[in-house]
C-alpha cells in the first residue's frame, strides 16, 4: 500500500511505502510468539502478515512485497529454503530481507540457507530481543 502525502511548503508529493513483516511458520504458537515480540512496531505503522506454509508465503511475498520475512525452514508444501531461493534467485526480489529460522543448527544448513539467498540465519529457540533488534534495523526504526 502506498500513501501519498503533499507537502505544501515545497509543492512536492511524497510517496511513503507502508512497511510490512511476513511471519512464516507452520506452528501457530511460534507465529504468535514472533508477532508478540514485534508488537511494539505496530505503533510505528508496521503491518504484520502471517503464513503457515511455504506456498502461501511465496504468494504473499509476490503480492505484498514485505520488507522483512521471518521464515521457518521446515514447513509443509514448500520448505523455507525453497521459498528463499525462489524469492531471491527466480523472482529477483533482493529488496525482501529474509531471516531463516530453524531448529537446525548445523553449519551445513546455515551455509545452504545463506547460499539460497537468506540475509540472516537464526536458530530456534531464538532470542526475542535479537528478533526485535533485527526488525528495527531492517526497517530503519529506532
Amino acid at each position: 500500500m502506498y500513501i501519498n502525502s503533499y507537502h505544501s511548503s515545497c509543492n512536492h508529493y511524497f510517496v511513503i511505502m507502508e512497511q510490512k513483516i511476513l511471519i512464516v511458520d507452520d506452528e501457530a504458537h511460534i507465529r504468535m510468539l514472533i508477532e508478540q515480540t514485534l508488537e511494539d512496531l505496530e505503533d510505528e505503522g508496521v503491518e504484520f502478515l502471517t503464513a503457515d506454509n511455504g506456498e502461501l508465503a511465496l504468494a504473499l511475498i509476490q503480492e505484498e512485497q514485505p520488507q522483512l520475512v521471518f521464515l521457518d525452514v521446515m514447513m509443509p508444501k514448500m520448505n523455507g529454503m525453497e521459498v528463499c531461493r525462489r524469492v531471491k534467485k527466480e523472482l529477483g526480489l533482493s529488496n525482501v530481507y529474509i531471516v531463516l529460522l530453524t531448529a537446525k543448527g548445523q553449519e551445513a544448513d546455515k551455509q545452504k540457507g545463506l547460499d539460497g539467498g537468506a540475509d540472516v540465519y537464526m536458530t530456534k529457540p531464538f532470542d526475542p530481543e535479537a528478533i526485535l533488534a533485527k526488525a528495527r534495523e531492517v526497517l530503519g526504526i529506532e
